[in-house]
């Protein structure tokens, strides 16, 4: 089996196309979704429509925000949060598809687990809103508690730095390994990434092939300075969450 993990794609509709489009490309037709479709960006409803086409779409943070109010968001993140509610609330189109919308947001699962296999948004243990960073290596009481929740492979976004964490406390990069990991006997979580917003140095869209049992990072490249411009259009939106995407970070 052959398919596709996007993450925190932030209403970034410029990032999303262009790794749907790489998705389809390398003729792969099931994308699974690791929540928070909107919040910094400048495109939820677009977004939202999109991720209606994925059969596993889960919640995120940002997407929880924007169902009910915004919690431990920093000003920036929380303005955003209610001017994508506005969007949602007030966008053009029949009242029938603002509802479906938010019904979808509402319906969100907030983890998927199939066999040995678990998707999650944060982590196993906060499926919202536990950040696992590379730097929690050090952390040995933290990632022991996380894999004990684990049967065998975890999948996960919510920090936007991608890469692999071992249960015995290793972290490796995408480029450390090549950008391929096979996955084995050993308990892993595996971060794919942000489409939509990278915070690893990288500005290009970042997300997982999962076939079988090897795991592959893929980078895209995208039209970021048109995200930036419509980011500058709308003053509720931090002209730093434009600028940001140039450097991904």
């Amino acid at each position: 089996m052959k398919r596709a993990l996007i993450s925190d794609i932030h209403s970034n509709l410029e990032s999303l196309e262009a790794a749907l489009a790489d998705i389809r490309e390398q003729g792969i037709t099931e994308v699974l979704c690791l929540g928070d479709l909107v919040g910094y960006g400048p495109n939820p409803c677009e977004v939202i429509d999109a991720a209606m086409q994925c059969p596993v779409c889960l919640l995120g943070n940002h997407d929880q925000g924007a169902l009910f109010d915004p919690e431990g968001f920093n000003s920036g993140a929380e303005r955003a949060i209610f001017w994508t509610r506005n969007q949602l609330e007030n966008s053009e189109g029949s009242t029938t598809v603002r509802d479906r919308r938010w019904d979808f947001l509402g319906e969100l699962p907030r983890n998927y687990q199939e066999g040995e296999l678990l998707f999650v948004h944060g982590s196993a243990r906060n499926p919202l809103n536990e950040y696992v960073f590379p730097e929690d290596i050090y952390n040995k009481r933290k990632l022991e508690k996380i894999f004990a929740l684990i049967r065998r492979h975890a999948f996960q976004g919510h920090t936007h730095v991608p890469g692999v964490f071992t249960e015995d406390f290793e972290f490796f990069s995408p480029e450390e390994i090549n950008h391929e990991y096979h996955l084995g006997e050993k308990k892993t979580m595996i971060n794919i990434g942000s489409v939509g917003q990278p915070r690893d140095g990288d500005p290009r869209a970042c997300y997982v092939v999962l076939e079988d049992d090897v795991v592959r990072f893929r980078r895209v490249e995208y039209d970021f300075e048109t995200t930036i411009e419509k980011i500058y259009e709308v003053p509720d939106l931090d002209n730093f969450l434009g600028d940001r995407l140039r450097d991904g970070r």
